[in-house]
């Protein structure tokens, strides 16, 4: 497998990496296809607030050249970014100065089922809820064993996604996606102010989908609303968009505003 260590051919990470011990860094999957790391800029505009928040150094033109570069030998894959804040000793406080470690990944890209964009998806009700933390929310960082704990909580493949919830009990995202819902006309999906993650096809979405005249609107939005929506759907910049066909025992249909979004995610993949 294809693995660069700042910059450099390299398998190996120190033990001493604080993104191993405190899960202190970020990271970002981006698909690539014919030697182009897709949504890019999204990415790299994600990465730098989350930087920011973190107070973690990174060059960004460094890490756009590293991607390029990266992905160009690829040719076609899952390439994975982590940024940590490099190696320290004992303790949660962070080395001064801080030298933070860019870490990059090839993978093979994953085969879906066709069925799950033609038809839909079954989603899985988990029982894992998501702590509110306003300091991170949104942001893609190395501390995801909500996550972990969520995914293991279904083995069947009847189901190709979780749905997750906050701790109050509001409906958040799936355990790797973002979550949209239609009521009215309306596309809505949930704040990402507590908690969750700020996906880079979530914002195109948004965007395109304001483009097109759609009302969009980001909000609390409660269990029983999203089983009273028109339509529901998941996204990831890897497979773009899945129909929601069902939760539990409730069933959606597949409606025509996922449809338009559909066509438009695998248009911007090249899927």
């Amino acid at each position: 497998m294809l693995s660069w260590v700042d910059g450099q051919p390299a398998e190996l990470l120190s033990v001493k990496d604080r993104g191993l011990a405190y899960g202190d860094g970020l990271f970002a999957t981006l698909g690539v296809r014919n030697g182009r790391p897709q949504l890019l800029e999204r990415q790299l505009a994600r990465l730098q607030l989350g930087c920011q928040r973190l107070a973690l150094p990174c060059d960004q033109e460094l890490v756009r050249r590293e991607l390029l570069t990266f992905a160009a030998q690829m040719g076609s894959g899952v390439l994975k970014l982590i940024v940590t804040r490099g190696d320290g000793q004992r303790g949660y406080a962070a080395p001064q100065p801080t030298q933070s470690r860019r870490i990059l990944q090839a993978a093979p890209l994953p085969s879906y089922p066709s069925i799950n964009a033609e038809q839909g998806v079954q989603l899985f009700p988990c029982i894992t809820r998501l702590a509110e933390q306003p300091l991170l929310a949104g942001l893609k960082h190395l501390n995801r064993l909500e996550q972990v704990l969520a995914r293991a909580e279904w083995q069947s493949s009847d189901y190709a996604e979780g749905l997750l919830c906050d701790v109050s009990g509001r409906v958040i995202e799936g355990v790797y996606s973002n979550l949209f819902m239609v009521q009215r006309q309306q596309l809505l999906t949930p704040a990402l102010s507590r908690c969750g993650v700020a996906g880079v096809m979530r914002a195109e979405l948004l965007a395109q989908a304001a483009a097109l005249g759609v009302v969009v609107v980001e909000r609390d939005i409660s269990y029983a609303e999203l089983l009273a929506a028109d339509e529901v759907f998941v996204c990831n910049s890897l497979y773009g968009i899945w129909p929601v066909r069902s939760l539990a025992a409730h069933d959606w249909s597949v409606g025509p505003l996922t449809r338009k979004l559909q066509a438009i995610a695998d248009d911007l993949l090249g899927c």
